[in-house]
C-alpha cells in the first residue's frame, strides 16, 4: 500500500517470519487474520457461461444436465471468467464445426470448450511451458482430446486447421492474422475502441461484453 512517501507492505507469516521480518524492517505491527484466510481466493473464481457451456473451478459441482469445463485458477492462465475469454467460447458456438488452432492457448480453456462444442482435431499451442503444462493439465481433468505443444504462433509453423482462435493482446493479434493461419479467425484480447489489422480478412461479427471485444473474420 502507498502512503506517499511510504511504502507499507503486508504479509500471511507465522511467528518466526513475523521475527525475521522485525530484524530486517524495525518497525513491524501484527495482527491475526481470521480462519479460513488460506482458502479465501476462491471466492473470487465463481462459474460462468459461454456458448451453452458451464465454466468453473473444481470445488464447484457443474450442473449435471450442462456440457462443463472445469478450469483450476491455481495458475494465472485463464480461468474462462474473464470476458474476451467468454466471448471467444460464445463465437466458436456460433462457428461451424471443423478442426481448431487455439493459437496461445493459456490455461486451455478455450480448447476444452471447443472440444466440447463438437470442434475435432483441437490443437494448442503456446510459448510459455508453464501454460502448456498447465492446458495438459485442463485437458486432462477434462478427459478431452486436445494436442498441446510448445510453439510460438508468431514465428514457428503452424498445423493447418478450418479455424484459429486467439485471445492474445492486440499486436499479437495482428501478426498471427498476417500470417493466414487458417480460412476462419476468431480472436480477442482488446478493448472495444480497438480493432486488429486484417488485410485480406472480411470481418463477419464483433461480440462486446464489459468494454472488451472479440471479433470472427473470414479470409478473403
Amino acid at each position: 500500500m502507498d502512503h506517499g512517501a511510504e511504502v507499507e507492505l503486508a504479509a500471511y507469516v507465522d511467528a518466526a517470519g513475523e521475527e525475521r521480518l522485525r530484524s530486517e524492517f524495525g518497525e513491524v505491527g501484527a495482527s491475526s487474520v481470521e480462519p479460513g484466510w488460506a482458502d479465501r481466493w476462491r471466492e473470487f473464481h465463481r462459474p460462468v457461461r459461454a456458448g451453452g457451456l458451464w465454466i468453473g473451478p473444481p470445488w464447484e459441482v457443474p450442473p449435471a444436465d450442462e456440457p462443463a469445463v472445469v478450469v483450476d485458477p491455481g495458475r494465472a492462465f485463464g480461468t474462462g471468467g474473464h470476458p474476451t475469454t467468454r466471448a471467444c467460447i460464445e463465437l466458436l458456438a456460433r462457428s461451424r464445426r471443423g478442426s481448431v488452432l487455439d493459437a496461445g492457448c493459456g490455461s486451455g480453456v478455450i480448447a476444452v470448450a471447443a472440444v466440447r462444442l463438437g470442434f475435432d482435431p483441437v490443437i494448442a499451442l503456446d510459448d510459455d511451458p508453464a501454460a502448456v503444462d498447465a492446458a495438459i493439465g485442463t485437458a486432462a481433468a477434462n478427459r478431452v482430446p486436445v494436442r498441446v505443444a510448445l510453439a510460438d504462433v508468431l514465428v514457428d509453423e503452424l498445423p493447418p486447421v478450418d479455424l484459429v482462435v486467439a485471445n492474445i493482446e492486440l499486436r499479437a493479434v495482428d501478426a498471427l492474422l498476417a500470417r493466414r493461419p487458417a480460412a476462419t479467425a476468431i480472436v480477442s484480447g482488446y478493448l472495444v475502441g480497438e480493432m486488429p489489422s486484417a488485410a485480406g480478412w472480411e470481418h463477419v461479427e464483433r461480440l462486446e461484453l464489459e468494454g472488451w471485444a472479440a471479433d470472427h473474420f473470414v479470409s478473403s
